[in-house]
């Protein structure tokens, strides 16, 4: 979420409003960001992206109702998990002119997208989940996974293993 808003706020000169369980200080000083409760960062924003993990709890934060709460000119954008956002409630909302417009890069019954958010396209952006597909990254995870691989082919403890204790490292 900070990188978002930092992109925002710098690039953009975007208002950042933001919403989270604890306050996040560093963030409002460097970028004079906002922390509000989520309705009044739906009523508030133009721009609204979703940028949490998928918990029982997020999981279709983004219903009809949350959505009747923004703007009719907002854009939603989700980048972080496809059910935090209810597809048939977005598609509702993007027909019925609740909100303006959404960009997705993952969708809540991956890979498959909801029937009709595909053919609806007027205002709608919908892209691959590849934000880490550049190929300086691609070429890291490669040089990342043969140091694992080497490691581990030479009983050692790959320096990027999860589990180190489960495989008896540290």
């Amino acid at each position: 979420g900070a990188a978002v808003a930092r992109r925002g706020a710098l690039g953009f000169g975007m208002k950042v409003l933001y919403t989270a369980n604890n306050r996040k200080t560093a963030v409002e000083q460097t970028l004079s960001a906002q922390q509000v409760t989520l309705p009044e960062l739906l009523r508030q924003s133009d721009f609204v992206s979703i940028n949490v993990p998928l918990t029982p709890q997020t999981r279709h934060l983004f219903t009809l109702d949350t959505l009747r709460q923004m703007k009719p000119t907002a854009c939603l954008i989700n980048t972080a998990r496809g059910p935090i956002v209810k597809e048939d409630d977005l598609l509702t909302a993007l027909r019925e002119g609740i909100i303006w417009g959404a960009a997705l890069d993952v969708f809540e019954a991956e890979p498959q997208m909801t029937p009709g958010l595909a053919e609806y396209h007027e205002r709608l952006v919908v892209a691959p989940h590849l934000g880490s597909a550049t190929g300086d990254t691609r070429e890291k995870m490669v040089e990342t996974a043969v140091t694992n691989l080497i490691a581990g082919l030479a009983g050692q403890t790959p320096p990027n293993a999860l589990n180190a204790k489960a495989l008896g490292g540290k």
